[in-house]
């Protein structure tokens, strides 16, 4: 059972990279997915989360209208694709299922899968020119 995430990189702002999280072992149709980020001084973020059954997405402030959260069941895979990136968004991103939490729940007051849920490794993402 894991998680495998993958798509970080180095972009200058304003670019684009899209994230994807590959799930074996399990089927990711009956978790809620999510996209964390942690920086050094910053601390854990929920980035997005969305829930496999209904599709409904949370996004953080932080990144509403620039990043979009996305599940193809079929292939076992949550994507964020990340537009008009920033400096701000440097940070390592990963991907969590949980079976329990709805989708804002997993990112605000949870902050993370339950101690029987998923991490995937995390995937650096650095935004400078």
């Amino acid at each position: 059972v894991q998680l495998q995430a993958s798509g970080g990189g180095l972009v200058q702002p304003g670019g684009s990279l899209r994230l994807s999280c590959v799930a074996s072992g399990f089927s990711a149709s009956f978790y809620t997915l999510g996209w964390f980020r942690e920086s050094p001084g910053k601390g854990r973020e929920g980035v997005s989360c969305i829930s496999s059954s209904d599709g409904s997405p949370y996004y953080a402030d932080s990144v509403k209208g620039r990043f979009t959260i996305s599940i193809d069941n079929a292939e076992n895979t949550v994507h964020l694709q990340m537009n008009s990136l920033k400096p701000e968004d440097t940070a390592e991103y990963y991907c969590a299922a949980d079976r329990s939490y709805s989708a804002p729940a997993l990112c605000t007051v949870a902050g993370g899968p339950g101690e029987n849920d998923y991490w995937g490794q995390g995937t650096q993402v650095t935004v400078s020119s």
